[in-house]
């Protein structure tokens, strides 16, 4: 036992000093209008934030093009995952790509709901195709994320749209678009444009990436009119519960586009850095359009987890396979992707580690 203590405590103390490149996290500094709005709000955090959060829908609704009464403020995917599962009944469908993000269907799924995977295509995209096939008199809901978590894949804007217009008369359709700003032609890819049209699909928006607020939880969802009062009715979105310091701070990120673009040309940039260089090593890789790029080293996850940590870098989590391979490494700084590049690099050209 003393021995896998010491070797626990070897590697928290390695962890904590590594490059962290495993949560999707924006690494640039806070700008320094995010950080000034935080410091105007503090002396009102004795005041609860409900009028304040009225006033953060109204925000929102216009920066996104759509009525108030459609906002749903907050990081509400586990909430609606429980909702969808109780209103559906047990045995309700939730039919998500599978490796990916099961947020909202495993909170569906702790209320009766059953989850439906469906395996990502041969270009590691969500699966349109055979997610439609999947669809059924139990479907309740289908969770797609765009672009998909952990294999960055975008789709088309006509393709999504065309999904969408048909199969959200036979079920909602729910898209998390978490890190659709890193994807480049955004207005013409959200979903709100389907959303706007009148389709069935709630939109869900995180602050935590492209934005650089991981540490406040600040997001929000867009419904359609009717759904998003019946949610509203049920308590999700409620402005009580809203922080004073999250709602100021992404009012002040949601205004900067200046910053935004920053983010994302220096992201590109590093992101095609790092898939020339996966090419270099004959690496497979898809073809990620997000801020973390997904490989092959085709060696279990552990043995490559642990090798990237005695170099000093940690990396995302394990997935099932045939993905069991594969690893997911979020971009850093320029300098971090450097010596995340030249850990991968070693790595990969380490006797037994045999990436063709």
């Amino acid at each position: 036992m003393g021995a896998v203590a010491i070797s626990c405590k070897e590697e928290h103390r390695s962890t904590s000093t590594a490059l962290q490149l495993s949560l999707n996290e924006n690494p640039f500094d806070v700008p320094q209008n995010v950080k000034d709005s935080i410091i105007k709000e503090l002396p009102r955090i004795n005041r609860y934030a409900a009028a304040d959060g009225e006033a953060f829908i109204a925000f929102v609704a216009a920066h996104e093009g759509v009525d108030a009464i459609q906002v749903i403020a907050g990081e509400i995917l586990d909430l609606l995952g429980i909702y969808l599962g109780i209103d559906g009944g047990g045995g309700s469908e939730f039919i998500y790509s599978e490796p990916g993000y099961p947020a909202l269907v495993n909170a569906a799924a702790s209320v009766g709901g059953v989850i439906v995977p469906v395996p990502l295509n041969s270009r590691h995209e969500n699966d349109l195709e055979a997610i439609a096939a999947k669809i059924n008199s139990r479907t309740k809901a289908i969770f797609i994320v765009n672009p998909h978590n952990p294999s960055g894949t975008a789709h088309e804007a006509q393709a999504l749209h065309d999904f969408i217009a048909h199969v959200s008369p036979r079920a909602l359709v729910i898209v998390d678009e978490a890190y659709l700003e890193y994807a480049g032609n955004f207005e013409e890819r959200t979903a709100i444009r389907s959303l706007q049209n009148g389709k069935n699909v709630i939109v869900f928006r995180t602050l935590a990436k492209v934005y650089g607020l991981g540490g406040l939880a600040a997001g929000y969802a867009i419904a359609p009119v009717e759904l998003a009062k019946r949610l509203k009715e049920k308590g999700l979105g409620d402005t009580h519960a809203l922080n004073r310091l999250s709602i100021a701070a992404a009012k002040a990120a949601l205004s900067d586009r200046n910053n935004l673009a920053h983010v994302n040309k220096v992201i590109t940039e590093e992101r095609g850095k790092w898939h020339t260089f996966l090419d270099s090593l004959g690496v497979e890789h898809s073809a990620s359009e997000a801020n973390f790029v997904f490989f092959d080293l085709k060696k279990p996850y552990e043995e490559v987890r642990k090798a990237l940590l005695d170099k000093g870098v940690v990396v995302g989590k394990s997935f099932a396979s045939p993905y069991d391979t594969w690893i997911r490494i979020s971009i850093g700084l320029p300098e971090d992707n450097v010596k995340a590049r030249s850990a991968v690099g070693e790595v990969a050209v380490a006797p037994g580690f045999d990436v063709n």
